[in-house]
């Protein structure tokens, strides 16, 4: 937090300088962009097209039925039963977000990716920003129809601060563009629900009302003392401070881990079933986290079984590793000390990430060596596809732990 906040603070005085925008009902959209035939009707992109798959996303046709994330197929089909369904195509979203940011590029060199389908661009000391955000907001939604697609909108949100420019977007969905600043921010204020506000979900809301606070407005005119008590942390001056639209998100956190699932359809729990598609998940693994220039000290391995028990494990080594081949020993030497079971998930991490140039040297080992036929490896996959060069147990699993991506995963893209 800026150390020049005090504890009366009024709005920032500062003018709006941030821009939030966040590609509305990403996956659907792109999906009936590419395909016409699936334009205007309810659409749902789902892990599985089978009843119980999981909504990743729904188009704004299906949104207006309330068909939300995180139903099943099967819910959908009984609010609508003509719902069409398609399972996700990650190279085509990856794509729309790598020539979204070009786009954005043009306007300011700080541009900030938050999720696969979310942007912050920072105007601070930029040049552009002379002709209005809002003019600029207008053209960037223009560019968008005419190079990514007609079928593709954006809602976007102008303000002091990063927070307030999410809440902003949030405001009028979809295609919205709307700004919150020092005149108008009482008034947005007051038709809000605290739940509006990212970051303060019902637990949080609860804490809230325990000491009094039950509105937006009751949460901005609350003093440190009675924040304090709600929260008993430093988030009440955090809060205190980003209602008041001072910048107190600008944080860029480090990568922590590197990590792949797999949900298995059906399972008997035996090791030959498990140890080809672990042998896949740890190629995942180890590709992103070469590409993104780490080598891990740790592997953490966890199993969510059918009958809705958790065993899990971690493994700090003694070197760092970066070979896919070493990764998978390491998973496997953890896999065998478990009681196995019928399996529902099974997960792999690296953890304890330093970075490659910080290369351990072995005894035993030629580490350049190793490292250099990875990278010849690596970069054979890449330009071929992935998996073209891979262990021979991996012939087991073809199909097996599709392609995914999630929403926050952008680091890599």
């Amino acid at each position: 937090m800026p150390q020049n906040i005090n504890n009366n603070l009024g709005f920032t005085p500062t003018s709006s300088n941030k821009m939030h925008l966040d590609l509305n009902s990403c996956f659907a959209s792109i999906e009936q962009q590419a395909n016409p035939f699936l334009r205007g009707k309810p659409l749902v992109v789902a892990a599985y097209n089978s009843p119980g798959g999981c909504i990743l996303a729904s188009s704004i046709e299906a949104k207006k039925l309330n068909i939300k994330t995180g139903m099943r197929v099967k819910d959908a089909r009984s609010i609508y039963p003509d719902i069409l369904v398609t399972t996700p195509d990650p190279n085509k979203y990856r794509q729309v977000h790598l020539d979204l940011k070009k786009i954005l590029f043009v306007y300011s060199p700080q541009v900030s990716p938050k999720s696969i389908d979310e942007f912050v661009i920072d105007f601070t000391n930029c040049l552009n920003v002379k002709k209005g955000l809002f003019e600029i907001a207008r053209e960037i939604k223009t560019r968008i129809k005419s190079n990514l697609g007609e079928w593709l909108t954006v809602s976007i949100g102008i303000a002091p601060s990063r927070f307030l420019a999410k809440t902003a977007s949030n405001l009028q969905k979809p295609d919205g563009l709307n700004e919150i600043n020092k005149i108008n921010f009482l008034k947005i204020y007051q038709n809000l629900k605290l739940t509006d506000l990212h970051g303060i979900n019902i637990r949080n809301e609860l804490r809230l009302n325990n000491v009094g606070i039950h509105s937006v407005v009751d949460f901005y005119l609350a003093d440190k003392l009675r924040l304090k008590a709600a929260f008993k942390s430093i988030a009440a001056d955090y809060w205190y401070a980003r209602l008041r639209g001072y910048e107190v998100d600008a944080v860029d956190f480090s990568r922590k881990t590197f990590g792949n699932s797999y949900a298995l359809p059906h399972s008997k729990g035996t090791t030959e079933e498990l140890l080809p598609i672990l042998q896949k998940l740890v190629e995942k693994t180890g590709a992103r986290l070469r590409q993104a220039g780490f080598f891990a000290q740790g592997i953490h391995l966890s199993l969510f079984f059918r009958d809705h028990t958790l065993w899990h494990k971690s493994c700090f080594l003694k070197k760092t590793i970066f070979d896919s081949r070493d990764i998978y020993q390491e998973a496997v030497h953890i896999l065998k000390q478990c009681p196995l079971k019928p399996v529902h998930t099974l997960s792999v991490n690296c953890f304890a990430l330093v970075p490659n140039k910080n290369m351990q040297l072995e005894i035993f080992t030629d580490v350049e060596e190793k490292q250099n036929l990875v990278k010849s490896i690596d970069k054979i996959n890449t330009r071929f596809g992935n998996f073209i060069l891979t262990p021979a147990r991996m012939v087991l699993v073809k199909d097996k732990v599709i392609d995914r991506i999630a929403f926050g995963g952008v680091k890599e893209i």
